[in-house]
This record gives structure tokens, sequence and C-alpha cells, in this order.
């Protein structure tokens, strides 16, 4: 099972792997972005009655900045302009500052990572976890296991902008968002997931 986390190149993978899958579900975009514990309210139960109890779940994770840029820089499309959700006329700082807020506004609401991660009490988790920024890795994986040679297209390119954030605006990001922070950190190679405790989280910016 291929969990799509927006915003990590899950349309392009869907496009590659859709003929092969059992399953595929492109729409609608609560049900194609599953997290895991809607797959496992929704989709798990009928998995494993039907098909197999024994499922692998991969799913790819972006460093958290780097995540929220590509939001910002996708809900900053001309097609978006007079939308609630626009980020047209905002820099990616104010962006940021909105989503660190309690009850942010409709154009920051765009969840977590380590909340559509987050494993459920029952043991459903993701087995496989790669970060988006180690793509060969992904993709040997997916070979391998699907014994297969996989061509990723190029898709939903959003427009290239400044995403520069003040020192002060960081900080607040990385301790609302520690969990994500972590997380991202403490992917090991090959989508090895290793807990939080097991690698410290380096100071300042990730690599």
């Amino acid at each position: 099972m291929f969990l799509a986390v927006p915003k990590t190149g899950s349309t392009a993978f869907e496009s590659a792997l859709a003929g092969r899958a059992a399953i595929a579900v492109t729409q609608p975009p609560e049900l194609k972005h599953a997290p895991v514990f809607r797959y496992n309210r929704y989709f798990r139960p009928m998995i494993e009655r039907f098909m197999s109890s024994d499922v692998d779940i991969v799913a790819v994770m972006r460093e958290p900045i780097s995540w929220l840029g590509s939001w910002y820089r996708y809900r900053h499309r001309a097609a978006a302009a007079g939308q609630p959700g626009s980020t047209l006329g905002m820099t990616f700082d104010a962006f940021v500052t909105a989503y660190c807020e309690g009850d942010p506004p409709l154009f920051a609401r765009v969840g977590s990572q380590a909340k559509f991660l987050e494993p459920q009490r029952n043991g459903t988790r993701v087995t496989h976890l790669f970060r988006y920024e180690d793509q060969p890795g992904l993709i040997a994986f997916l070979e391998s296991r699907l014994d297969t040679r996989l061509e990723i297209p190029t898709m939903n390119c959003s427009p290239v902008l400044p995403t520069a954030l003040t020192a002060t605006t960081e900080a607040r990001l990385r301790r609302k968002f520690a969990a994500d922070f972590s997380l991202w950190h403490g992917i090991g190679t090959q989508g090895q997931y290793l807990p939080h405790a097991a690698r410290p989280v380096p100071e300042g910016k990730p690599d």
C-alpha cells in the first residue's frame, strides 16, 4: 500500500504505478490522500478480508520547510487568484506565520505530515518511510519489490518563488511542529524508520 502524502510527488508515482495496482484511488482527494488513520479505518478491513493480512505500507515524507514551500507555491498559482486558499500577494514567511497559528486561516490549513503518518493503536503504521529527497532510494525499493523498471514523470510543477524565512519564524515553526522535524530526521536508509529517540535531531537547518 502506497499512501499518497500531499506534496511529495505522489501523483507522479500514481501515474507510473496505477497500471500495476490492484486498487488505485484517484478521487476524491480525501481518499486519494488518505492518512494512516483513514487507511486503518476504511481500507485496511477490506484489504485484509479480500486480499491479504500481511501488507507493507509505503509512504514518502518531505523535509518540513520544503513541504510548506511546495504548498505555498501551489496555492500561489494564478488559477488560485481570488480564492480563499490563495497565497497570492503574500510572502512565504507570512504563510508560515499563519500556519503556526492555533487556528490558521484557510490558505494555511495544510495539516501535518507527522499527523498524516501517525501510527494507530492497533499497530497499523507505515512500514517503509522514505524521504522525498531520496528519490533514487525510493525508486530502487519499488523496482525491487515490483520487479520492474519505473519511469517517473514530472507532474504538477508549481511556480518558482522565494521561500526564505526569518530566524524568528523558523524557530517558531521548528518548536511548534517539532514532531514533523523529528520524524523526518528519523528516517533511515532504504525506508527504514527509526523511532524518534533512536536518532537525535541535529541543531539548525537540516542537510
